[in-house]
């Protein structure tokens, strides 16, 4: 049930962003009275699932869910039909057309993308406004992993910019941070600004640990006791953790560090109770836990809810676009980083699917998070812009950069030149996909995925 949910959700939002993208290409061809054979949701080799042609353009459903394609006459493109290219150049075909109405329609469809995205999150601003982690508001500074340490970090750092850009909100920082140059803290009473060191990087990715790697510092108070082991120690609800073996942890990172250190051992561990100090044997396990619960209320005191007005929503989801955007840009400094070797971590559709976020009510029944669909939405709507726009054969940013050369130099490239550029992407981006996918396959067998 959850994995169809999932695939639902999956399917649904390629749909939207695919239809969405290839009206922004076929509105403005047909604007310029330009011919569009085929509008296709999905690839459709050898078959489709439905078919129907209304006018001069053939409308379906591939069974390929990879995307959509609408194929324009007199125009090279990744079905490599050339045959209607030989024929001398009809008014209706793409290639008859002034460069700069060839222009408008190649980037109709990302146009469309960066514009859905800007209404979408225009619209979660408005509706549901914005929940997060407020860095200002740790007052006890941050916790760090051992991979967060070797970035540069220490615990009790307060983060206050990041390449001198200040930091708001633990959720964007913990991601910025990986892409980033240098972060600049408050370290005992001191700014200091360090630069991220790239192995803590490539050791935070390797172990997933992306959004893990930095917590608000916060008191170590037992909340429930949660195995008989715990039950049997003595701990009660209410204690707060101050030491451990007599190393002082008042801190929840502290604790957790150094019960890391004593996995499998009885350790003595001072706590505060109703104002007062007791020592308590316990065991911790193979796996560094002592079997409690942690209070969350200190965690409740460091989300901030922001709401937006009309007004302010619109600004708002135009920001949080270019958020994205910079966001997916920068990703491919440290995809392509070799000390990072952030390609390792690439998923492809099958580890999207996986990863669509869900609903669980206490009862254990999974519905579909609405908001959290659209904020993927919205998010997929601006890394499709972005990944059409690179350069490359096969792409809208391969036909764009040919089209801005025909207008500078003043004269097209050659149409055998286009052709062979055209089957060189075509190749690439085929042998990409299959990259992609066996690697997620890969991962399934390996159990990494």
């Amino acid at each position: 049930m959850e994995i169809a949910i999932k695939l639902f959700q999956f399917i649904l939002s390629i749909s939207i962003l695919v239809i969405l993208h290839e009206l922004g290409h076929f509105l403005p061809a047909k604007y310029f009275k330009t011919k569009v054979e085929k509008f296709y949701l999905f690839f459709d080799p050898w078959f489709s699932l439905a078919k129907k042609k209304i006018g001069e353009t053939e409308y379906g459903i591939g069974w390929l869910p990879f995307g959509g394609y609408v194929k324009i006459a007199g125009m090279v493109d990744e079905s490599m039909d050339t045959e209607q290219l030989k024929q001398p150049a009809q008014p209706w075909e793409f290639r008859a057309k002034p460069a700069w109405q060839r222009l408008i329609i190649m980037l109709g469809g990302v146009t469309v993308n960066f514009f859905l995205a800007w209404l979408i999150y225009s619209c979660l601003s408005l509706f549901n406004g914005e929940t997060y982690t407020d860095l200002t508001k740790f007052n006890n500074g941050i916790g760090v992993t051992e991979a967060g340490k070797k970035m540069g970090f220490q615990n009790g750092d307060k983060i206050i910019n990041i390449d001198g850009k200040p930091a708001e909100r633990l959720e964007n920082a913990s991601i910025n941070i990986l892409l980033g140059d240098n972060v600049t803290v408050l370290r005992n009473g001191k700014e200091v600004t360090f630069p991220v060191n790239k192995d803590g990087v490539a050791e935070v990715l390797k172990q997933k640990e992306a959004k893990l790697y930095i917590t608000p510092r916060f008191p170590m108070i037992i909340d429930s006791l949660a195995t008989p082991a715990s039950q049997a120690s003595g701990l009660k609800k209410g204690d707060q953790i101050v030491a451990i073996n007599g190393k002082q942890t008042p801190y929840f990172d502290e604790v957790s560090s150094s019960l890391s250190e004593n996995k499998g051992k009885t350790v003595n561990i001072e706590v505060v109770r109703n104002g007062k100090p007791e020592t308590i044997t316990a065991s911790v396990d193979k796996n560094g836990k002592l079997g409690v619960g942690v209070d969350q209320k200190a965690l409740a005191n460091v989300i901030t809810d922001k709401k937006y007005s009309f007004g302010e929503s619109i600004p708002r989801g135009f920001e949080r676009s270019i958020e994205s955007l910079t966001m997916q840009v920068k990703q491919f400094k440290i995809m392509f980083n070799s000390k990072i070797q952030g390609y390792k971590n690439v998923g492809g559709p099958i580890a999207i699917v996986k990863n669509m976020p869900v609903d669980r009510n206490a009862n254990g029944e999974i519905s579909i998070n609405w908001a959290a669909f659209w904020g993927f939405t919205a998010m997929f709507s601006v890394w499709l812009a972005f990944l059409n726009l690179i350069p490359i054969p096969g792409l809208d940013g391969g036909h764009v950069l040919f089209t801005l050369y025909e207008m500078i130099v003043g004269k097209p490239v050659p149409q055998k030149v286009l052709e062979n550029a055209q089957m060189i992407g075509v190749i690439f981006l085929l042998g990409l996909m299959l990259l992609i996918f066996g690697s997620d396959i890969f991962k399934i067998f390996a159990g990494k995925l």
